[in-house]
């Protein structure tokens, strides 16, 4: 991979990751800066809006011809696409366990679009307008190669793998499943209400997702698997040496327990027992109630948390509840570091590597300069490698 050295050995890293077995230190995604553009590390987005934001928030002058013109521009031309992340990568060392790899997503649940919904392009975000009014009105979801979406996002994916080559991944994009799709389709307040009064119709249209899911992940997947079947998941930074998958069900912030294992649980399991490698995403706190349940699928490998919008990030100790039971249930962990300065971010995994060792630990942090990058990773290898744990 032209940029990123050791493949191989992060690649054998994140296969022993998924097993629970990983050596040294834990793994981590360190995207340092090059001294060239340190200097621009403090920017902030040029007048109108988001036109040099490219990969984790940061700003950058983008060359004039680089900076997207339309929403057509920023999310469907392939060659543009490829070139805004080209210069990226150009700019970056991709260390420890980062590696690079290119977003192409249509937004989170681009299911919903190859199932009738259009597509709103925001600079900073993506939205699926509703578009199913009565369900006695609604076909059944099914495959179709044919809707106007699925053969956008096909295509782009298709050019920029080709694109790509061997310089850098190209991602599994967020399809999205169960009762996330619904609420993009119906809206949320009419899917609260259909729980309640159509449950039967509400289990059907999940059952019915849950059966092309994969129709539509394995054709993004055969594009984007590397030599030896391994692909990268769109934003949450993995790799697995197979069919990776991250699975999750933001809308079960608003349900119980109980209406959790009745209309998400099952289908959760058939996905993930179809994946050879599965991060779920535990999103909120309103979605800690469904933790016990959720551990008893056994092909869910990984948890990542997170707290909510503008909460703390996961190295708290108020979350050792949430990653005691992830653990005890034989999980690997995803923790995102960002509170507080760099000389925090140490301290903080200081905990959590303290509590549960470095052999299922994936710790995802800011971009950071290649000063920070090279003291992090000196002080992962000398106190975090080969830790026990004492949970």
């Amino acid at each position: 991979m032209r940029y990123k050295e050791n493949w191989e050995g992060t690649k054998l890293k994140w296969a022993n990751y998924w097993r629970h077995e990983n050596t040294g230190r834990p793994l981590m995604c360190v995207v340092a800066r090059k001294p060239e553009i340190e200097c621009l590390a403090g920017g902030k987005p040029s007048e109108g809006g988001y036109g040099d934001v490219i990969c984790q928030g940061k700003y950058y002058d983008l060359p004039e011809e680089l900076r997207w013109k339309s929403m057509e521009d920023k999310y469907l031309d392939p060659e543009r696409i490829v070139a805004r992340y080209r210069h990226f990568c150009q700019n970056h060392l991709f260390l420890a366990e980062s590696f690079p790899n290119l977003n192409v997503d249509f937004g989170p649940g681009s299911l919903a679009a190859y199932l009738g919904s259009e597509i709103i392009f925001k600079e900073d975000t993506v939205w699926f307008e509703k578009c199913l009014e009565d369900w006695a009105d609604a076909k059944p979801f099914s495959f179709d190669p044919e809707n106007q979406w699925f053969k956008k996002h096909i295509e782009l994916i298709r050019e920029c793998r080709k694109l790509a080559g061997d310089d850098f991944c190209v991602d599994m994009p967020d399809l999205m499943e169960n009762l996330d799709v619904i609420a993009s389709l119906r809206g949320v307040n009419h899917l609260i209400y259909d729980m309640i009064d159509e449950p039967e119709i509400i289990k059907e249209r999940v059952r019915q997702i849950t059966e092309l899911y994969y129709e539509y992940y394995d054709r993004f997947y055969d594009i984007i698997k590397d030599n030896e079947g391994g692909s990268a998941y769109t934003v949450f930074q993995i790799w697995g040496p197979g069919k990776t998958v991250k699975l999750q069900c933001d809308f079960s912030a608003l349900m119980s327990p109980g209406q959790f294992r009745e209309f998400v649980l099952d289908s959760l399991r058939e996905q993930a027992e179809k994946a050879d490698y599965v991060l779920y995403h535990l999103d909120g706190p309103d979605a800690i109630k469904h933790l016990d349940a959720l551990m008893e699928i056994e092909e869910i490998d990984a948890l990542q948390w997170t707290s909510g919008d503008n909460g703390p990030d996961g190295t708290m100790e108020k979350w050792f509840p949430i990653y005691d039971k992830a653990v005890r249930a034989g999980k690997s962990l995803w923790v995102k570091v960002y509170s507080g300065e760099f000389e925090d971010w140490i301290k903080n995994v200081d905990r959590i590597v303290t509590r549960y060792g470095s052999h299922s630990l994936f710790l995802f942090f800011p971009e950071m300069s290649l000063e920070q990058a090279n003291t992090l990773i000196d002080y992962a290898d000398r106190h975090w490698s080969n830790a026990k744990g004492i949970f």
